[in-house]
């Protein structure tokens, strides 16, 4: 049968993190013991307040019909209070979009907000898909990329240079999947300083990792003076209250673009899960005491790793500020040999070199925007990491 698949899902790959994930999955089915730190899911279980609330609206029998398109308002009211008192942004309950995750959340805003042709500046390194999502939704990514010396982060002059008639957002993610890169109000204002003379560039803050932030600081580049007006900020329950399955994210914009996301979403998904919601408010009443002890555990976590890997010679390491991973450069096993013979000649052999040998899985660059590195989340037990160190320092010393 000839290819049914469209042109434009032809132009995008399957997500390198989910097949990763899928392959160690398989592996793990035909009993080997592969230690899988690819996928970017906090190990810890929902908070039992969350679940035990999200089990009384059930059982209160009022919320099985259809939740209205953007959400239930008392959740979209609470996320409006916490978006004002955390984050220093004003968005009023209708500019606010409940959605099924964040992924969920960009598509719906590539696709309301793009035309064919129009170019979003992506921060290199990049999670994954938001390539993939700009490319389905016929626009086009223009990658600033940036190293490791810097800590990932793009300078201002990158900025200017990228910019051009055909831009019309531009978006990144502090803490950065996968960098675990913090933005700082400093490193904002740089951009904002730029941006300030583009008025009619959409900014996309996707905040997903707020919670997981060991600076302490976490800024929205929409609380800057004359951001809040053009700035379409992501954030959801995934991260910071260990509610990956929940599917909730959500996001604040502009009234007319609010809007445009809203008629996208009652079009395709319409509202997210009526349980989930409930969850999700009873997630935001309850405070952030889980999230912050959650982010404890993930620091002591990064200092067990940071100084492990810093004993393999030839990887390049920095200490990430936020999220939950790692993202060395690996330019110096490229080349290198297996003790078969087999040449490594990048990060995706490498990868799966390191799944067969070291029986880890890990995720390649490429799709990320850096070739020459690969990400390693500790979203993990603390014995499950060190054996995952360990074994990876052994298998890396045997290529030559």
């Amino acid at each position: 049968m000839k290819n049914l698949e469209s042109i434009r899902l032809q132009n995008v790959e399957e997500s390198s993190t989910l097949a990763m994930a899928a392959l160690a999955r398989e592996y793990k089915s035909k009993g080997v013991d592969v230690i899988s730190l690819s996928l970017g899911e906090p190990d810890f279980k929902t908070p039992d307040h969350i679940c035990e609330g999200a089990k009384r609206s059930i059982d209160s029998g009022k919320f099985f019909s259809y939740p209205p398109v953007p959400g239930y308002l008392d959740l979209r009211e609470a996320i409006a209070e916490k978006f004002k008192n955390e984050n220093n942004l004003n968005y009023n309950p209708n500019e606010i979009i409940v959605s099924n995750g964040v992924k969920h959340s960009i598509t719906n805003v590539m696709f309301s907000v793009l035309n064919p042709g129009d170019e979003v500046i992506v921060f290199a390194p990049f999670w994954v898909s938001y390539s993939a999502i700009i490319t389905l939704a016929d626009g086009i990514p223009k990658y600033i990329n940036t190293t490791i010396q810097n800590d990932f982060k793009p300078t201002s002059e990158q900025l200017k240079n990228a910019i051009s008639k055909k831009t019309k957002a531009i978006i990144f993610s502090s803490p950065c999947n996968p960098t675990g890169t913090v933005f700082t109000k400093k490193d904002l204002e740089s951009y904002r300083n730029i941006l300030i003379d583009h008025p009619e560039i959409i900014i996309i803050s996707d905040e997903i990792y707020e919670h997981i932030n060991f600076t302490d600081e976490h800024v929205s580049i929409g609380s800057l003076e004359s951001m809040n007006n053009r700035t379409i900020t992501l954030n959801g329950f995934s991260k910071g209250f260990a509610m990956t399955g929940w599917r909730l994210g959500y996001i604040g914009a502009p009234l007319e673009i609010a809007k445009s996301i809203n008629k996208m979403q009652g079009q395709t998904t319409s509202a997210n899960c009526s349980i989930a919601q409930r969850a999700g408010l009873i997630a935001l009443e309850g405070g952030n005491e889980c999230a912050l002890e959650m982010k404890k555990e993930y620091l002591k976590r990064r200092d067990i790793i940071y100084n492990l890997l810093s004993k393999i010679e030839k990887i390049k390491i920095n200490k990430p500020q936020g999220a939950f991973y790692f993202f060395p450069e690996i330019t110096n096993y490229i080349g290198n040999k297996t003790e078969d013979g087999k040449v490594i000649n990048s990060a995706n052999e490498l990868a799966l070199y390191l799944l067969e040998d070291a029986k880890v899985s890990l995720v390649p660059g490429e799709d990320f925007g850096a070739p020459n590195c690969i990400r390693i989340s500790y979203a993990a037990s603390e014995n499950e990491l060190i054996e995952a160190t360990q074994r990876l320092e052994i298998s890396l010393k045997k290529l030559s």
